[in-house]
């Protein structure tokens, strides 16, 4: 789906989305009120009948809330108090969902000039062959969707979307219908529209890696309403939510890549606001160069010293912040500060008496494992 342009491209004082929608189907009703950041990646994340689908309708204007309210960086789409409503068609946006949806008897260029030709040329903001060069499918042009994988259809669908020049591109699940390998092929195209686009991107998923490696801001819903929202790293971490108490808890946190070993294929982080670093096996990348990566808080033990003679690459010095029962009683959640980042550590409670765990108390963590999730 696309839109038509809408008024003038907000100044970059104007980087904001806000959105307020307010829904009664009888069984289920949406209560949203959002403020979004107008640039990078926002999540809609949580389990089926949170509301994540119904909230990208009410964006899109498929769906028209008795109360409704939507500004996208200086443009209003929406404000029922004034009786303003931009039909679908004349907002500037693009719609991805999991299904590609390609025209069958249209090539792959057939379907990506069909998006093209529903924005006026002088409003063109993204060309055909930017967009099949983002996406990675100039050499498939002039085949046939029968004859393209999942992947490839998929990122068809997206480049069409990026070609009526969106001022925010919608994205329903776009990887669910995929497998795992035809996601991990998907996934870095979706990294490069982040980088090398202005385009707010208001992206839906249930799978926690995906928004891990993608979003920079994360929207927790639950029952139609929002539960949280924040910055990505600060939400994953925060007392109050679930993913925090989960087996597979995990940290994410940036780093600059400062060295390469070829001999052993190891890859050195350097860590924000510090002299830490992180070191994990991974093909060479460049120096400078930064990226994202996430730490499990099993993966991740404490002790009061450093260790010598370790099998493990990865020692680093911290402070605790503080900590809590994951729901076990037997084990402790401890969460620490390195540099300008945040970890957490899950441990037993019987070690985490022995070490005589207390606020601002410094330890070195010792990591057995990370993984690198993207690189801008």
């Amino acid at each position: 789906m696309s839109g038509g342009q809408a008024g003038a491209p907000a100044d970059d004082g104007e980087r904001l989305i806000e959105a307020r929608f307010r829904v009664d189907h009888g069984d289920f009703s949406l209560d949203l009120d959002l403020r979004l950041p107008g640039r990078g990646i926002s999540a809609l994340f949580g389990p089926s009948g949170s509301g994540k689908t119904s909230c990208l309708r009410c964006f899109a204007g498929l769906e028209r809330p008795a109360e409704g309210y939507l500004r996208v960086n200086g443009e209003l789409w929406q404000d029922s108090a004034r009786g303003h409503f931009l039909a679908p068609h004349r907002r500037a946006l693009g719609y991805v969902f999991q299904d590609a949806n390609l025209f069958p008897h249209l090539s792959v260029r057939g379907n990506l000039e069909f998006g093209l030709k529903r924005i006026a040329t002088a409003q063109r903001r993204v060309q055909l062959e930017q967009a099949a060069e983002l996406l990675g499918i100039a050499a498939l042009l002039e085949r046939m969707p029968a004859r393209l994988s999942g992947g490839e259809r998929q990122r068809v669908g997206i480049a069409r979307a990026l070609l009526t020049s969106p001022r925010l591109l919608l994205m329903d699940e776009p990887l669910a219908s995929l497998d795992h390998k035809r996601k991990q092929e998907v996934l870095p195209y979706l990294e490069r529209l982040h980088q090398e686009l202005q385009i707010p991107i208001l992206y839906v998923s249930h799978a926690p890696d995906e928004v891990a490696r993608l979003a920079d801001h994360l929207v927790v819903l639950e029952q139609g309403r929002v539960l949280a929202s924040g910055p990505l790293k600060q939400t994953l971490l925060r007392r109050d939510l679930p993913f925090i108490l989960e087996d597979d808890a995990e940290a994410v946190v940036d780093g600059r890549v400062c060295a390469y070993d070829p001999a052993y294929r190891l890859l050195s982080l350097e860590l924000g606001g510090g002299e830490a670093r992180l070191q994990l096996t991974h093909a060479p990348l460049p120096n400078g160069k930064a990226v994202r990566v996430k730490v499990k808080a099993r993966d991740v033990s404490l002790s009061l010293q450093r260790a010598e003679g370790s099998s493990l690459l990865n020692l680093l010095p911290a402070r605790v912040e503080h900590w809590q029962v994951p729901g076990d009683p037997g084990q402790m959640l401890v969460t620490l500060r390195v540099g300008d980042e945040r970890l957490i550590a899950r441990i037993t409670r019987y070690s985490f008496d022995k070490l005589g765990i207390h606020e601002q108390q410094a330890l070195w963590l010792q990591i057995k494992s990370v993984s690198l999730l993207a690189s801008d």
